[in-house]
């Protein structure tokens, strides 16, 4: 998404676990976690460390990163927010059906109700999640109520929500992004909307 925000050029290798892709790809990065960059010889690894990287070296019209500290503090904060209280028991109630264990599935249902509250408070009058305008933390934001509304439906009752999750379905760079994962979709776990998204 960040990527096709600035129309940063790029050079894609998908990862379908196909060899000898996914042997290249463990070779450059043993851990087998994605996304990750490189550039001439250099690594970049984790998605918001990957945004930052563009915005230092390959700024565009869109700054992920305000130049204002506080508004900074505050993209920084709202990355945070959607990787640790909406990503992650997104995915760990993924996990619990890939692996047929009951697990604390309502423990994390829980944190995501929760969460949905507490964000749809926070976009009460804002555009995008935070610095006034479109940002990391925007980027973070997309992929993170898709699915999570895939997995624990966000309430219709939150207005601010599902205002903001239809800007960032319409926003151009996540629209491409989003079309280009389509011939995915079916291998979500739980299984994703075919009418919608």
């Amino acid at each position: 998404m960040a990527l096709y925000e600035n129309d940063t050029p790029f050079d894609l290798k998908m990862l379908d676990g196909s060899e000898p892709v996914w042997s290249e790809f463990t070779k450059l990065w043993p851990i087998g976690k994605f996304p990750v960059l490189t550039d001439g010889d250099r690594l970049i690894t984790e998605a918001t460390i990957i945004i930052e990287y563009l915005d230092v070296h390959y700024p565009g019209a869109t700054r992920f990163i305000p130049d204002d500290r506080d508004a900074a503090i505050e993209v920084r904060q709202l990355d945070r927010f959607f990787d640790n209280y909406i990503n992650t028991p997104q995915q760990r109630i993924v996990a619990i059906a890939i692996e047929r264990d009951l697990g604390d599935e309502a423990k994390f249902r829980g944190q995501l109700e929760t969460a949905y509250q507490v964000l749809d408070r926070w976009m009460d009058g804002r555009e995008w999640a935070a610095g006034g305008a479109f940002s990391l933390a925007d980027c973070a934001a997309a992929p993170a109520l898709l699915y999570a509304d895939w997995t624990h439906a966000i309430p219709k009752g939150h207005k601010n929500v599902w205002a903001y999750r239809d800007r960032l379905l319409a926003r151009p760079s996540y629209a491409r992004a989003l079309d280009e994962a389509r011939p995915y979709r079916h291998m979500f776990p739980l299984g994703a909307p075919t009418d919608r998204d």
